[in-house]
């Protein structure tokens, strides 16, 4: 990486002076870091004040680059060259900046930063992009606070569900919608469905994020270019009902247990996954979230009901029907063997995306510019990518190496991985990784 490579403006210089793009993005890292800081980790929570000071944090840092800065009709920050702030179509770079709770700094942060890196430098180098770039700081990524993912990017296009909407902050009880509304959000336009913003503009969506697994870590890679994101069906709450009793004096014959019945579903859709992968097809099945009734769990009680989430996830379309019907067929049979019942709530869902191909080679061809072989994977995780390309427009992403996985306080993206998927993206994007 030449020195050009590392260099954008500081702060305090504004358009006279340059700056190590390591330590500046170690800088914004820390800062952000500093006040969104939990017991453990970092929480930055939808639509909290946390997540506008984080905006307005990047706002400052981007006005002092000579950058422009406005917010979208969804109350994202968007950045780009004063020279093409009112450009009629261009390429959109950018991340989340919301957290899970007691997560990491880097997951959606990087992505972010790295689109603003993108833009000083070519503002300082006065380099002018094969076309008009705009950089967007999003809100709410994270299902962790009501339960939907990708609300700000789904509010954009357009796709925000009614059902979605109602559903309820995991701290306060308040709705979404009622949120939303309190940051200035026209949610009688959400609520009907329409965009917030006018995707025919929008050329391309380019997102860099910290992978979620070990691939990368494994490979001795510092980057990667996706090729594909899983798409997901989640419930948050499914109920299990029994009959509660004493642990000591109900035979096993006349129990209704809730949590063995919740046990063995989850073993009988363990196997169906293993078969799958068998098969050679994609899914992955989580259950993050168990819990009987606190009020009455005991040791010595058999408790009358368990709450469990489920989530999976497929590039396959197809996958997930299968396992959606496969949930159906199952859950009768183990209410009509333990005599339980189970309740659901509403379905999340999001369709599996595939990355354009077009990028893809673009960026394949921009990692051989900074000596690394091109190497493309698929997407475990979900990200706001998939909301853009599943509305027809094109796009793409950037994984960064990322050891101990996400979520957790101990992400541990390093910085100068960090910047050569930057410059992946600012080849691409100047055309110079052709």
């Amino acid at each position: 990486m030449s020195q050009a490579d590392s260099q954008i403006l500081t702060w305090e210089d504004g358009c006279n002076g340059i700056f190590d793009a390591e330590k500046t993005a170690a800088r914004i890292f820390d800062d952000v870091a500093a006040f969104s800081a939990d017991k453990t980790g970092i929480s930055r929570p939808a639509f909290s004040s946390i997540e506008t000071k984080t905006l307005k944090y990047l706002e400052d840092y981007a006005r002092k680059q000579g950058l422009s800065v406005d917010y979208d009709a969804g109350q994202n920050a968007v950045f780009a060259l004063p020279q093409d702030e009112q450009a009629s179509k261009y390429v959109l770079v950018g991340s989340h900046v919301d957290s899970v709770p007691n997560g990491g700094n880097f997951d959606g942060l990087a992505g972010v930063i790295a689109g603003l890196l993108c833009l000083a430098r070519a503002k300082h180098h006065g380099v002018q992009f094969s076309r008009p770039v705009k950089v967007i700081a999003m809100r709410a990524e994270e299902s962790a606070w009501f339960g939907p993912c990708y609300i700000a990017s789904k509010a954009l296009l357009g796709k925000l569900e009614d059902d979605e909407l109602s559903t309820l902050h995991k701290g306060d009880g308040r709705e979404l919608g009622a949120h939303m509304a309190d940051i200035g959000i026209d949610m009688n336009r959400v609520r009907q469905h329409k965009p917030l913003i006018d995707s025919d503009r929008i050329d391309a969506y380019i997102e860099l994020h910290i992978e979620q697994g070990p691939l990368l870590i494994e490979k001795d890679m510092p980057a990667a270019v996706v090729s594909g994101i899983r798409g997901n069906i989640r419930h948050k709450k499914i109920r299990c009902i029994g009959e509660p009793g004493h642990s000591g004096a109900v035979p096993r014959a006349y129990r209704k247990d809730p949590v063995l019945a919740m046990a063995d579903l989850l073993s009988r859709l363990d196997d169906s996954w293993l078969t799958i992968l068998q098969k050679g097809q994609d899914l992955v099945l989580t259950s993050g979230m168990v819990g009987t009734d606190p009020e009455k769990h005991a040791l010595s009680r058999i408790p009358d009901l368990v709450d469990f989430s489920l989530d999976f996830r497929s590039q396959s379309a197809e996958a997930l029907d299968s396992m959606r019907d496969l949930l159906k067929q199952e859950m009768r049979t183990v209410e009509r063997e333990r005599g339980v019942r189970f309740e659901v709530d509403t379905e999340l869902h999001t369709a599996p995306a595939l990355c354009d191909g077009g990028i893809v080679d673009g960026l394949s061809a921009s990692m051989a510019s900074v000596n690394l072989n091109p190497f493309t994977m698929p997407s475990g995780g979900g990200h706001d990518a998939a909301v853009f390309a599943n509305a027809g427009i094109p796009a793409a992403m950037i994984f960064v190496r990322n050891k101990n996985g996400s979520h957790n306080p101990d992400e541990a993206m390093e910085i100068p991985d960090l910047i050569v998927g930057t410059n992946i993206i600012y080849n691409y994007l100047t055309g110079t990784g052709q």
